[in-house]
């Protein structure tokens, strides 16, 4: 039978390799680093329900401490002015829903003025987006607004 020492240790390897061939954002690579650190306790202490429970522990804390450091924060991205404009691939009807070239990408976009239809191949400024779906105005409206008195 085998020590425990070398049973953790045998673990800790094992699962340091999975994570080489199944990689899970270093959740078993973490375990089995917890399993050699067990095995290096398990000299000390014989008890091995407190040596599982070291286990847990260890594994718990060093994946908290991982997610921790090498999760990339997220900056939120400023929009450029510039990006701001797009052009209609289809007409979007007063009310309802069209398609945008934007960023060279076809988005869904509505008009932001319900009443408002506008053309196909038609320049548009992007006011906001609404899930998935831009909300437009045309470009000749946005620069030269009219005044309805």
């Amino acid at each position: 039978m085998l020590s425990p020492p070398l049973l953790w240790l045998i673990t800790g390897v094992i699962l340091c390799g999975m994570e080489l061939v199944f990689p899970t954002a270093f959740v078993e690579f973490m375990m089995g680093v917890a399993a050699l650190i067990v095995a290096l306790c398990a000299l000390i202490i014989p008890q091995f329900s407190l040596q599982v429970l070291l286990w847990l522990i260890f594994s718990i804390l060093l994946i908290i401490l991982s997610r921790r450091m090498f999760t990339p924060s997220y900056k939120a991205s400023r929009v450029i002015e510039e990006d701001k404009e797009g052009q209609t691939l289809t007409a979007i009807p007063p009310g309802e829903t069209g398609r945008v070239l934007y960023e060279g990408n076809s988005w869904s976009a509505k008009c932001g003025d319900e009443k408002l239809a506008i053309a196909s191949q038609q320049p548009v400024y992007i006011i906001g987006r609404k899930g998935n779906t831009l909300i437009v105005m045309p470009t000749a409206v946005v620069l030269n607004p009219t005044d309805p008195e």
